[in-house]
């Protein structure tokens, strides 16, 4: 808002853009709106030219998606008036996708997503795994029990869920947030005839977590057809809910044709679509293995948002069937590769998948972590180590430093 005159906070629903953009607005001293009331949507779509002017110099607008109009509008008073920090805006679509939004507001606008709390957050410490892992091995202590951290991944970030300490009444929150998002916001980006057909894609995918994108076995599982199938994950892209993780690989040109891989938001809205509950998660690995791993991936996402080492995230599978779960790569292409087990103990095994990496990546290879249930750091060979979990929100700086 310093040097940009629009900013665009985009999200999921109920991660908090209100919360912080009320904030801004009290603290700025201007006014704020949201086309969540139906009386001042109904202003807006009628005259979005004198909507606008009515709000003043400097306004912040919240859901702007509802009015994609608005938009036009804006780059109209933007070009009048390139003060910085005019237009504060919320979406929790993403708008960025229409073709005539994006080029509107091109060179004018600044764009931020807004992901649920990180542990970090929650545990009110610095969250700097990211910008550390590029620098050095990351040490840190286990969590006291594998509860402890189970309650962490099917808790979830979301803050009216973390809010809630009753399981079922969380379990309650995930279901109608559901519900109300898939009935209400599927309808303002997309014109679908079997609304029912989407709900149901939402819990395969919960159920698919950490698991290659395979259309024909979707469609396979829901009787979707294909082309009808990629419309819907799109569509639950656009909203935010459903986040694929784009495959890496050395040759720039084969990242495209090779599969994603399946990633919700959050895992505490995870693991309540697929059915796995605290209980299940602590007994049952297989389930709570995939929703570890998708843990993982989100919080390194949401550092990554605010991190000083700019890089992308992506996973790795080799031609032989070898895996990484997540391969941060820089700016300047260094590679460093995040395996995750759910287990307690850590095996040479277990770095099959980052020593092929490594291989693959060459003189561009960093270093390679498994992220563990375990409590103490481990160095298995010159690069390659095996780090507690916890690492991930841990304070800053090195344990043993």
């Amino acid at each position: 808002m310093e040097d940009t005159p629009v900013s665009l906070l985009l999200g999921p629903r109920q991660a908090g853009k209100s919360t912080l953009v009320m904030a801004i607005a009290d603290a700025e001293g201007i006014s704020y709106r949201t086309l969540d009331d139906a009386t001042v949507l109904s202003a807006a779509a009628a005259d979005p030219v004198g909507f606008l002017r009515s709000l003043g110099d400097r306004t912040v607008i919240d859901e702007v998606q509802r009015v994609p109009e608005l938009l036009t509008v804006i780059k109209a008073s933007v070009d009048t008036n390139r003060k910085a920090g005019r237009y504060l805006l919320t979406g929790s679509s993403n708008i960025m996708t229409l073709p005539r939004v994006s080029e509107s507001l091109a060179g004018r606008m600044e764009l931020h997503v807004l992901r649920p709390f990180s542990q970090g957050e929650l545990s009110d410490t610095v969250d700097c795994f990211v910008d550390r892992v590029f620098s050095e091995m990351p040490e840190a202590e286990g969590e006291n029990s594998r509860e402890a951290l189970v309650s962490r991944v099917i808790r979830g970030g979301f803050p009216e869920a973390v809010a809630r300490e009753n399981p079922k009444r969380r379990e309650a929150w995930f279901s109608s947030y559901v519900s109300t998002v898939l009935s209400r916001d599927v309808r303002d980006v997309a014109n679908i005839e079997h609304l029912a057909d989407v709900p149901r894609l939402f819990s395969l995918l919960a159920s698919r977590c950490g698991a290659l994108v395979s259309f024909s076995e979707l469609s396979t599982s829901t009787t979707i057809a294909q082309s009808t199938l990629k419309r819907y994950m799109k569509i639950l892209e656009t909203l935010f809910l459903f986040e694929p993780l784009p495959a890496w690989a050395s040759n720039r040109g084969k990242r495209l044709i090779k599969s994603p891989k399946i990633h919700l938001v959050d895992t505490g809205l995870t693991a309540a679509m697929a059915g796995v509950s605290h209980k299940r998660a602590l007994e049952d690995p297989l389930s709570f293995g995939p929703l570890l791993e998708s843990f993982v991936v989100n919080e390194l996402r949401k550092q990554i948002s605010w991190a000083d080492q700019t890089c992308r995230l992506y996973h790795y599978r080799s031609s032989a069937g070898k895996e990484v779960d997540a391969v941060l790569e820089s700016t300047d292409g260094r590679i460093v590769g995040i395996e995750v087990k759910a287990s307690a103990s850590v095996k040479s095994s277990d770095f099959r998948g980052l020593r092929s990496l490594a291989e693959d990546a060459g003189d561009k290879f960093v270093r390679g972590i498994v992220l563990y249930d375990g409590s103490m750091s481990v160095s298995f060979e010159e690069c390659l180590a095996a780090v507690p979990v916890s690492a991930l929100w841990a304070a800053g700086s090195n344990q043993s430093g």
